[in-house]
């Protein structure tokens, strides 16, 4: 039996990867596994930005800027954001960034 599910093909290298404590702890609060929101900011899902910031993304992947995502659950608003050098991604919450 196949399966019709794809794995996303990667945009760039996420580095070394890290979350703040408020937002695993949040996370975990909302049943969302972090590596899901990994998933999509990897695969070019970014989540609840605006157009420019999509432009922003599109041409950073090409010349390696900082890649920003934000992902709402309810009243709270959760970052992925990957260094332009590709070292590290980071999840945090909005309200530390």
């Amino acid at each position: 039996m196949s399966s019709n599910k794809t794995t996303p093909v990667p945009l760039f290298n996420l580095g070394r990867l890290t979350a703040t404590q408020a937002a695993q702890d949040f996370l975990e609060r909302v049943n969302q596994q972090p590596l899901s929101l990994l998933r999509r900011h990897v695969s070019g899902d970014w989540g609840d930005i605006n157009g420019t910031d999509i432009e922003a993304n599109k041409q950073s992947i090409m010349d390696g800027s900082r890649i920003l995502s934000a992902y709402v659950f309810g009243s709270e608003k959760v970052y992925v954001i990957t260094e332009g050098d590709r070292s590290i991604t980071t999840i945090l919450m909005a309200s530390e960034y």
